[in-house]
């Protein structure tokens, strides 16, 4: 299901074809390194790098009776080489190349959510500084606390991404590291100068030290990064789904021409991309805590993490990337409301200003205790009548005592509320970035 909706890029590092290229790719840069330092003969080296393919038919033949994906595999390509065939997977044990090659496929995959996050990224700052003074309510568990605008909201987003953008980033250099060390990660069959050529021909560093195998607190660190990037879209997607609701009706996700959400009530248009976002997210989370509990193996190694990571390691890829290129999309064209952000800001009758007004009488000398009781009396009348909080401070002789009418109305500006909107811009998408985008 995943696969299908994943990028043809993202599918192909994942399939069965790219791993058994990789793992070719890791044997003739092994084999060409130990020619370079005269171990293999260097006519070998060529016949391998002319001659070595594969069939994948021929190696699930092979399997079936090795019960060793590995051997079925170099068995394979060695009948397509001819005599100089002896020289290749020369000196190496298995994980030297299935962990190098596992290494070379996270990294390409990396590389592809770093693009799509940054592709995420650019359609939240459009929107943001699309809707940088469009007011509305900002909520604390759940109700209404102060008003704020959605460009805040949207910018807030903006820098999470950048955060998950260099989680990413510190993740594939800490993935990025081949081993061609042995059974026990001893060199005691080649150098550790083979090591050092092999990688360098990949693009990938040598792990200072290994076992069999490279150590999995490596690929823990990369799945939970997985899985902070998805709960951050979880996030984002969730306060879409707030926001859509009919009694707040201010955002809504994208709804297409001949689109449907029910199929007994023909009104409903349903956040269920949202939705699904925030179901997908549970799987990577799931799939980190199995990354973690790969960490620990026997001595120096046993596979029980190896079954796990053939599903979870491209399960989680292939999700993150739809779910980011999902969401993408889904901000690019979610329908935002002013109208009815306004109007919900009006809906609790001016109490949301009652913060600045409590400032105020502080500000004249009000002790803050007796200054909260005063304002938070006529707030709970403003509840309970259903009456406009700014006509119930007018009313109240105690107050106005205090607070003449120009305080009162510069209490209850959203300008003044909002006067710092264009610094907290600045700070998040950089004062030359914010500046370009305003015109």
């Amino acid at each position: 299901m995943i696969r299908r909706y994943a990028q043809p890029a993202m599918s192909a590092i994942w399939a069965e074809q790219r791993r058994f290229e990789t793992w070719l790719a890791v044997e003739l840069a092994a084999a060409e390194t130990m020619a370079a330092a005269g171990i293999v003969p260097e006519q070998a080296a060529r016949d391998l790098r002319e001659r070595a393919g594969f069939d994948i038919a021929r190696i699930d033949e092979i399997e079936q009776t090795t019960q060793h994906d590995v051997i079925a595999f170099t068995t394979a390509v060695a009948e397509r080489v001819g005599p100089s065939a002896r020289w290749l997977h020369f000196g190496l044990t298995s994980s030297d190349v299935v962990d190098t090659a596992l290494a070379l496929q996270m990294q390409a995959a990396c590389e592809l959510i770093l693009e799509d996050l940054a592709t995420l990224a650019e359609a939240i700052k459009v929107r943001a500084f699309e809707h940088r003074r469009t007011p509305m309510m900002g909520r604390t568990h759940g109700v209404h606390a102060e008003p704020m605008t959605f460009g805040l909201k949207l910018a807030l987003w903006y820098a999470e991404v950048q955060r998950d953008l260099e989680r990413v980033r510190r993740a594939r250099t800490v993935i990025s590291v081949g081993k061609i060390s042995g059974a026990v990660g001893t060199f005691a069959h080649l150098p550790p100068e083979i090591e050092a050529g092999v990688c360098g021909r990949l693009g990938l560093v040598p792990a200072p030290i290994a076992t069999q195998v490279i150590q999995r607190d490596r690929h823990a660190e990369l799945m939970t990064t997985l899985a902070i990037t998805a709960a951050s879209i979880e996030k984002f997607a969730l306060e879409i789904r707030g926001l859509q609701k009919t009694e707040l009706g201010e955002v809504e996700e994208p709804f297409g021409k001949g689109q449907k959400g029910s199929s007994a009530m023909p009104h409903k248009r349903n956040p269920v991309g949202c939705e699904q976002l925030c179901g997908l997210a549970r799987l990577v989370r799931g799939n980190a805590m199995a990354a973690l509990e790969n960490v620990a193996l026997w001595h120096e190694r046993d596979i029980s993490h190896s079954s796990v990571e053939r599903v979870i390691l491209p399960d989680s890829f292939l999700v993150l990337d739809h779910m980011l290129r999902r969401f993408t999309s889904i901000v690019s064209g979610m329908m935002v409301y002013p109208a009815r952000m306004l109007e919900n800001i009006g809906r609790s009758r001016g109490v949301v200003f009652s913060g600045q007004v409590l400032l105020e009488l502080a500000r004249r000398g009000v002790a803050r205790e007796q200054a909260y009781n005063w304002v938070q009396r006529n707030a709970m009348r403003s509840f309970h009548e259903q009456r406009d909080f700014r006509d119930l401070l007018l009313a109240d002789p105690e107050i106005t005592a205090v607070l003449p009418v120009e305080a009162i109305d510069r209490a209850f500006s959203l300008d003044e509320q909002l006067r710092h909107v264009d610094t907290l811009f600045d700070r998040v998408f950089g004062p030359a970035d914010a500046a370009g985008a305003a015109t």
